[in-house]
């Protein structure tokens, strides 16, 4: 058994992270929250107590002040506190100095996202193999256990790849993880997390078709999909952390992942990035100072944080299926939707912080349980994925499975065809009003784009099948032109 947990950071996720393992502090012992802003940490502790979420009032709930890339003060705040599970919720910039203080205490390393350096933006793939698996030998040789990515995506969704490799197919052909926000928070223009690393994120998309890695501009492959619960969204082929590492763990010719965009957010991203706004690179102002433009407009936009009191609307997060199974094609979607207003009421936070930080205290469950403990260096769908999904369900991310049938109107086609195909169905129109701006939030706007993407890939299909049709046509007409012509020679 492992006791007690140190939670680096204090953001939303962090947030919510906290709340859980206050609300499992029977089996995780005294928790500590540490932060470059103690005061911050402070604030989700007084959440969780006005909540009443500390399930053994006799554990110890409290904050400590950390520089998370200084190893040597997160090494003295390990041993101080006793922490022998950490939780790293921290910027990306963070990852390996926070891993380095655990492989010198030996206490489990735990985070939610891939490390990233500052000065580069989507290096070469697979990510993973750019600094944490670098790490890897030195783990098993310590014997100490380190989960790479145990939130929802990455996380959850590599649990059900190994779910479905596990228990619904024999072989599996595609993947398609899709990920859409169908909430709204009322803001002109947000991110649900860092600004920083969500725009970092969408600079380049690799994905994992036919067993290599290929790259699209961003925004450019766009499918229309009516999921369970919050029904047709736009979503979009995107990079994401998850692909790095399924591509070498998981059996499959194509792992995509897909993300929901309005067409008011591509417009403001677009527009921010081809002005340079989005640039992680500083530049000289006319007064000599240097500025970073991603972190002006990161100081610009609200604190994800600040969105969850007025947020509606849900999430829904799943991976889309294909392969074989008992000799027959077969396709399953394994997904989970949550409440934006629901999550607040119980946490005090919106879905997005929520889906991403319930998993990290299911995965700190299971290692202080004993039942997660490889003893070296893993990623979620290396480790059985039951009992992982099973914790979830009890405590606020239940999962369910949906059987398809097999190129029914249900079904997802993630097959990416020529750019210059997808390209001409993946503009965004969008309405604007200087004297409005909030206009451009109209949301029958939006649902006439999306009616429109969906009839346009629709008729593209429709075209593709006619072609399909004509073709078959014409051969059988050869063919019987060719019998006709061999009967007269015979005669």
């Amino acid at each position: 058994m492992k006791k007690n947990v140190l939670i680096i950071g204090a953001g939303g996720v962090a947030h919510v992270t906290a709340h859980k393992a206050a609300m499992n502090n029977d089996v995780l012992g005294d928790i500590c929250i540490a932060s470059r802003t103690q005061s911050k940490c402070d604030e989700i502790i007084a959440s969780i107590r006005k909540m009443g979420h500390l399930k053994n009032p006799a554990a110890k709930l409290y904050s400590r002040q950390i520089d998370a890339l200084d190893i040597p003060a997160t090494i003295n705040l390990i041993r101080e506190t006793r922490s022998e599970i950490i939780i790293n919720l921290g910027n990306a910039f963070v990852n390996m100095s926070v891993l380095e203080a655990c492989l010198e205490t030996g206490a489990v390393y735990m985070d939610t996202a891939i490390h990233e350096d500052p000065d580069k933006v989507c290096e070469n793939p697979p990510w993973y193999a750019n600094y944490e698996w670098k790490r890897k030998d030195r783990c098993a040789a310590k014997g100490l256990t380190a989960i790479l990515g145990a939130g929802f995506d990455p996380g959850v969704v590599n649990a059900y790849c190994a779910l479905a490799q596990k228990r619904y197919f024999d072989t599996i052909d595609t993947i398609d993880i899709m990920d859409v926000n169908a909430g709204s928070h009322g803001r002109y223009f947000s991110t649900n997390f860092d600004p920083e690393i969500n725009f970092r994120e969408f600079i380049k998309v690799w994905t994992w078709i036919n067993r290599q890695w290929k790259e699209y501009p961003t925004h450019s492959v766009k499918r229309v999909y009516d999921f369970p619960v919050v029904g047709q969204q736009p979503i979009y082929l995107n990079g994401h952390d998850e692909l790095h590492s399924l591509s070498k763990n998981i059996d499959a010719n194509s792992i995509r992942f897909w993300m929901g965009f309005g067409n008011h957010y591509i417009n403001i991203f677009t527009v921010l990035r081809t002005l340079g706004f989005l640039s992680h690179l500083s530049v000289t102002l006319t007064t000599g100072q240097e500025v970073v433009p991603l972190k002006v407009v990161k100081a610009l936009l609200p604190d994800p944080k600040t969105l969850a009191p007025g947020y509606t609307g849900k999430t829904c997060i799943g991976n889309f299926v294909k392969g074989m199974k008992d000799g027959k094609k077969r396709e399953v979607l394994i997904y989970q939707v949550s409440d934006h207003k629901k999550c607040y009421q119980e946490v005090e936070s919106q879905g997005i912080s929520y889906t991403a930080g319930v998993p990290p205290i299911a995965a700190a469950m299971l290692v202080a349980q004993g039942i997660w403990d490889p003893k070296t260096m893993v990623n979620v769908e290396e480790l059985d994925p039951e009992p992982f999904i099973a914790i979830l369900d009890k405590i606020g991310l239940p999962t369910d499975v949906k059987e398809i049938k097999p190129g029914s109107r249900d079904s997802f086609n993630g097959t990416v065809r020529s750019l210059k195909e997808e390209l001409a169905e993946s503009t965004a129109t969008v309405t604007v009003s200087a004297a409005n701006p909030m206009i451009a939030l109209d949301a029958a706007a939006q649902k006439a784009g999306i009616s429109q993407a969906a009839k346009a890939f629709g008729a593209a299909t429709a075209k593709k099948a006619v072609k399909i049709v004509k073709a078959k046509k014409n051969k059988e007409v050869k063919k019987v032109k060719k019998a006709k012509k061999t009967n007269v020679r015979k005669k």
